[in-house]
């Protein structure tokens, strides 16, 4: 055995060596990864540490560092199939890095010591899922997931393909410290400090999983308590371990009577009779060798079976000595003592089983190097897989193909399927680069929300969808917290003369309810409510008033009123619009313990400040006979919005824009005199681009590249160039706009009584006539109340997309568009997918890998397109589903729909019900898309509708797709007149060839077999058969190296 400690291996900081908790070798054994108290995972080449006290040896010792965490870093793991690292910490983020092929971009780290990187380790993802610390991770063996465990007592799964969350297990009661899986990948283990380690059963997911699809997954097997009963909290780690055969879990930190142990908890029945004792502290880790070993060396002992494979395991802890055991020996094979002067965080062996590092809490990381035979003799890799046979970790049996063809139209569509498993299908159903897209156009007077899904990255670079939600503007923590706090001690007068505090609404604290348009459905003859005779104040003349008038005692002398006395609690509450200079000076107040000298109070100079909200707008007095009524934003002293790189932002200060020179200001002044008229403005760099005056207060601001536009409070639209021309004559609405959205040459304007009028600027023409809310917000179904209004869901939001189309969202989840050529309010997303569908998800991990810009900026790549082909951006229909889920799902509204539908599956008739709602959603998405004409997204519903049919094994559909995909191809002479769609003669549909839609969809179908009598024709008429032939030929000399890079992808 060779003990190897070199000085340089440490995360050394200027005054101390950090903490090191947690190492890891990479699958191919050339790497170490090591996590600490620094914030810095660190990789390392094994071949230097090995070669430590080669002095001859020059190669690099630390190949990259990487510090994206903000604290301690905790656990750090290689994915077994060496292309992801992950690493946990205590700032609640796990990191996804990825090995770039491109060398470093920077050769050494400015103000640091570090050496410069050799290898370019970039962040693939960053995961939000936890509450508190990460404590450990581990990967599955076939990559499929990877799961957490942190101290907020959650065991949170993602997906090992998409890095999507896919579900959280808060079954433990306390800190979860460890985690470790089978190696036959159908449990995996967690210990806790609540003195139990639960073992859970899973199915691996599939790429395109999601988190609707794993409800049924991550199931409970057992609890194991009985070796942790009485078992020390002062464990770091519980870090547990999973034998190479699939056998037995070893758990740190066990108790057998008032001793430390290792549980050794075997497999088939979940008992742990078994304890390795030794150890005079608890122990922090233990780790299985990943090989099997022979007790005798098999050259000697050719015949040797199976039966004389054991396993060996490494325990450390506490009490700082390292001890290492096989299963055939009741003492341990090795026992270092004081290997370090703290205790020992993590272990970690060599894929070759001949090799064990050990991290310390001291900043020490010792290498224990056997030779052969110390430990045994190493069985070879297969002899692990035939240990794991016998738990199911075999592959399943596969059927006959029908004939040649269909042999070879599967194989190429499996071909297609291995090689995009993790980047096409990846990327098409996980979620996508966080980048930095600019804020879109929101509703004016009304400050922006975004929306953001996704944070990590995979391949590629797409834009991150913002979408903005009118809400109020915002104002400083402080103040709101000031605000509540008066709102809640406001003291009220009841009819017998006492005081009661009055109730707080929850719309009153500016907190839970959004201030944006809530409709409301009125009956014709709604009557409005009488108003509130209660007095506004009480007198109260019951004491005199202890001050003196201004004049002094000969004012009073010649007269004075006496004041009215506010109430306890009222003082900070009214905002008297009087001067307070003609008010008394009060020299005396009544103080809890009588009265007391009042404080001395500065005299008031210079300007009034004028306070944020003026005055309530002027309402339209349509709205006592409308069916539809939308709150009228207040009118506001001073709106401004900054226009960034030609996308205008939300509303901000001037401090804020102030540090961004290049951008564009758009500022609108009301005065505090209703009759004044309000300035509007732009400017640049301090200097002033152009200034108008309106005779009305504006309420709402919007702009592009090409125009400006300004709504008052009497429902006129005035619109300007870039320069602050008048564009044209101001646009008069029927009543106050509510909403003013503007996108590209498109301007949208929703009115107070629910009309949306849609304007194109450059054509100087309407995209349709006016068309109301009422539809959307469940008129159908509601009775109007005669004498009332009658509650409906709210507007959250009103969008435009590229061609002018309205998008818009509504409190209850539902996402809605209005289709011009038919006139008509399309649903587009509903709270009915959100809980019947198998495909909904709530990060929209099967589009995000799309860029996302449905109320953004339009991309200005790819200027030169086909004549045919539909330039519309696309995100509409993710964003709608997105807003669905925050809506219905995370707001707990589902409960009632979740409990009908869960009845209505245990009855008889209803066994296909899910199965056919996910397609009904699927079917949904796709009319949708090619009615708003999204490209991407159509390719990507089309391409997940063909592989669910054929899964199903629905013969029409399947039939009638291919036949409606091959229309354009063929022509039919029997068609009685020219259709749109599914319907065209064209060669393009949603902007893509029929024939490679149809090409795609034919090798998604060509693997099920059941099908290939229908799919082969297509294949045919193609021409796919002919050339898969001629591709086989070619690439049988490649084959072993295409295999190759199919898995290593």
């Amino acid at each position: 055995m060779h003990l190897i400690k070199p000085s340089w291996l440490s995360h050394s900081g200027e005054q101390k060596d950090f903490e090191v908790y947690s190492c890891h070798v990479s699958p191919d054994g050339q790497r170490l990864a090591t996590a600490g108290g620094d914030g810095h995972v660190r990789i390392w080449s094994t071949e230097s540490i090995r070669n430590a006290n080669d002095k001859t040896y020059t190669k690099p010792r630390q190949l990259c560092h990487m510090s994206h965490h903000l604290g301690t870093i905790h656990s750090v793991r290689f994915s077994p199939n060496n292309r992801y690292l992950a690493s946990g910490a205590d700032d609640k983020i796990i990191c996804i890095y990825q090995l770039d092929k491109n060398p470093p971009s920077h050769t050494a780290t400015f103000g640091t010591n570090e050496p410069p990187p050799v290898e370019n380790w970039k962040t693939h993802k960053r995961l939000v899922g936890h509450d508190n610390d990460v404590q450990d991770l581990a990967w599955s063996h076939d990559n499929s997931i990877l799961v957490s465990v942190g101290l907020d007592s959650k065991v949170v799964v993602w997906s090992g393909h998409t890095f999507e969350k896919l579900k959280v297990l808060a079954l433990h009661a306390s800190h979860v410290k460890g985690i470790t899986f089978d190696p036959a990948n159908k449990f995996f283990a967690t210990a806790s400090d609540d003195r139990t380690i639960k073992i859970f059963r899973f199915t691996s997911p599939p790429p395109n999983a999601t988190m609707h699809d794993m409800i049924n997954n991550f199931v409970l097997e057992t609890t194991i308590s009985s070796p942790f009963k009485n078992s020390p909290l002062t464990t770091y780690f519980r870090r547990c371990s999973w034998s190479p055969d699939g056998n037995h879990i070893a758990a740190a930190n066990a108790v057998n009577g008032p001793v430390s142990s290792v549980a050794i908890i075997e497999r088939a029945n979940w008992d742990s009779e078994i304890n390795l004792i030794g150890h005079e502290g608890p122990t922090e880790v233990c780790s299985f060798s990943p090989r099997l070993f022979y007790t005798e060396n098999p050259a000697e002992n050719s015949g040797q079976s199976a039966s004389g494979l054991v396993t060996v395991i490494a325990s450390a802890g506490q009490d700082k000595t390292l001890s290492i055991w096989n299963t055939n020996t009741s003492r341990p094979l090795v026992i270092v003592q004081d290997v370090a002067s703290k205790s020992i965080s993590d272990l970690a062996w060599t894929p070759d089983g001949q090799t064990l590092y050990a991290s310390s809490l001291d900043g020490s990381i010792v290498v224990l190097g056997f030779e052969t035979g110390e430990l045994g003799w190493v069985a070879k890799a297969e002899e692990n897989d035939k240990a794991l046979q016998k738990y199911g970790a075999s592959r399943k049996g596969m059927g006959i193909a029908e004939d040649v063809e269909g042999l070879q139209l599967e194989n190429h569509a499996k071909e297609g399927e291995l090689r995009g498993a993790e980047s096409r299908m990846g990327a098409l159903m996980g979620d996508l680069p966080k980048a930095d897209a600019p804020a879109t156009n929101g509703t004016n007077g009304v400050s922006k929300a975004a929306s953001k899904s996704g944070d990590a990255s995979t391949n590629g670079d797409a834009e991150q969808s913002k979408t903005s939600t009118p809400a109020p503007v915002e104002e400083s923590a402080d103040k709101t917290a000031e605000r509540i706090a008066e709102l809640k001690s406001r003291v009220t007068i009841t009819k017998d003369g006492k005081k009661r505090v009055a109730p707080l609404l929850v719309s009153s604290s500016g907190t839970g309810l959004s201030s944006l348009p809530q409709s409301q459905l009125v009956g014709t003859n709604a009557t409005k409510a009488p108003a509130n005779d209660a007095p506004l104040s009480i007198l109260d003349l019951s004491k005199p008033f202890d001050g003196l008038p201004r004049g002094g005692i000969a004012a009073m002398l010649l007269g004075n009123k006496r004041k009215a006395i506010a109430l306890e609690g009222d003082e900070e509450d009214e905002v008297s619009g009087k001067r307070t200079a003609t008010g008394p000076i009060p020299i005396l107040l009544n103080g809890p313990d009588g009265l007391e000298p009042a404080p001395l109070t500065a005299p008031l100079n210079g300007l009034v400040p004028t306070p944020e909200y003026l005055r309530p707008a002027v309402v339209s007095p349509a709205l006592s006979i409308s069916h539809v009524r939308l709150a009228v934003p207040k009118v506001r002293s001073h709106i401004l919005r900054p226009m960034e790189r030609g996308v205008l932002q939300g509303d901000s200060t001037v401090e804020e824009v102030s540090k961004i020179p290049e951008t564009t200001i758009l500022e609108a002044r009301n005065p505090v005199q209703p009759r004044e008229p309000s300035r509007i403005m732009a400017t640049k760099r301090g200097t002033l681009l152009w200034q108008d005056f309106v005779p009305r207060a504006i309420i709402l601001v919007t702009g592009t590249k090409t125009f400006w536009a300004a709504a008052s409070e009497d429902g006129s639209i005035h619109t300007w160039t870039p320069a602050g021309r008048r564009l044209m004559n101001a646009i008069i609405v029927e009543s106050q706009p509510v909403i003013l959205e503007s996108r590209d040459n498109w301007l949208l304007c929703v009115t107070s009584v629910g009309m949306c009028h849609v304007f194109n600027m450059k054509t100087m023409a309407a995209a349709h006539p006016p068309v109301s809310l009422a539809p959307i917000l469940d008129i159908a179904s509601a009775s109007l109340s005669v004498h009332g209004v009658t509650p409906a869901p709210g507007v959250t939001s009103a969008h435009l997309n590229s061609v002018g189309a309205v998008v818009v969202t509504l409190t209850n989840g539902d996402g809605y568009f209005y289709s011009s050529s038919m006139f008509a309010w399309q649903r587009l997303s509903e709270s009915w997918w959100a809980v019947g569908s198998q495909y909904w998800n709530s990060n929209d991990s099967s589009v995000s890998a799309l860029q996302t810009t449905a109320v953004g900026p339009t991309s200005s790549k790819n200027k030169e397109k086909a004549v045919g082909e539909v330039n519309v951006s696309s995100g509409i229909i993710p964003f709608l589903e997105r807003h669905t889920t925050t809506e219905f799902l995370l707001k707990g509204r589902a409960y009632t729909l979740q409990r009908i539908i869960k009845i209505l599956m245990a009855k008889d008739g209803f066994e296909g019900f899910e199965s056919t709602v996910s397609i009904a959603h699927l079917e949904n998405r796709i009319a949708g898309a090619l009615a708003l004409g999204a490209k991407e997204e159509f390719r990507l519903y089309l391409f997940m509708y063909a592989k669910r049919i054929g899964a199903e094994g629905m013969r029409g559909k399947v039939e009638e797709l291919l036949n409606s995909l091959l229309g354009g191809l063929l022509k039919d002479t029997d068609a009685d007149g020219p259709g749109k769609g599914w319907f065209s003669r064209d060669e393009v549909l949603c902007g893509w060839q029929r024939k490679e839609l149809l090409t795609g969809v034919v090798l998604i179908l060509g693997k099920f077999r059941d099908l290939q009598r229908l799919t082969v024709q297509y294949a045919r008429i193609l021409g796919m058969t002919g050339a898969l032939e001629e591709e086989q030929a070619n690439g049988n000399a490649n084959s072993n190296h295409a295999d190759g890079m199919d898995t290593e992808e």
